[in-house]
C-alpha cells in the first residue's frame, strides 16, 4: 500500500498504521518543519520526504492508496482568539489537501482537524468525488 501523509509532523500517521498492523510499502510525507522531519527519519528511515505540500506534483507519485492528514489548525482552533478559518494563511492549506485528494483519487482517506466553533461546522461538510462514488465527509 502506498500512503501519502500531508502535514505529516512527526509521522503520527505511521505510528497509528503500525499500531493497527497496517503495512505500507511506501510512505510519502509532506512536512516542512526540520525537527519533525528529523524525528520521522530517526524513527522511520524509509519515509520518502516530499517537502512543501504546495509543491507536490502528484503525477510524479505512484498510485496512492491511502491519503491522510489534517491541515494546520491554528486558524480554526478555539485557542486562537484571532482565528480566520479557511481565510487564514495556515488553515487555507486545507485546499491543498483537496487538490491532492482530487488528483490522486485514493482508495481510502483520513482527514482530521480540531473541533471547530459551531458557526464553522458547515465548512466541515464536503463533497469529495472519488471516481463515480460520492463520499460525504463530516468533520467534527
Amino acid at each position: 500500500m502506498n500512503t501519502l501523509s500531508l502535514f505529516d509532523g512527526m509521522s503520527c500517521g505511521q505510528i497509528a498504521l503500525n499500531t493497527a498492523g497496517i503495512k505500507c510499502d511506501n510512505y510519502f510525507a509532506s512536512e516542512i518543519k526540520k525537527h519533525a522531519i528529523q524525528v520521522t527519519q530517526n524513527n522511520y528511515p524509509n519515509t520518502i520526504q516530499l517537502g512543501d505540500v504546495t509543491k507536490i506534483k502528484t503525477a510524479d507519485l505512484p498510485k496512492i492508496d491511502l491519503l491522510i492528514g489534517g491541515s494546520p489548525c491554528q486558524d480554526f482552533s478555539r485557542g486562537n482568539a484571532n482565528r480566520l478559518g479557511l481565510k487564514g494563511d495556515k488553515s487555507s492549506l486545507f485546499y491543498q489537501w483537496i487538490r491532492i485528494f482530487e488528483e490522486t483519487k485514493p482508495d481510502y482517506f483520513l482527514l482530521e482537524n480540531v473541533v471547530m466553533p459551531k458557526e464553522w461546522r458547515a465548512i466541515g461538510m464536503l463533497k469529495l468525488y472519488h471516481g463515480s462514488n460520492v463520499v460525504i465527509a463530516k468533520i467534527e
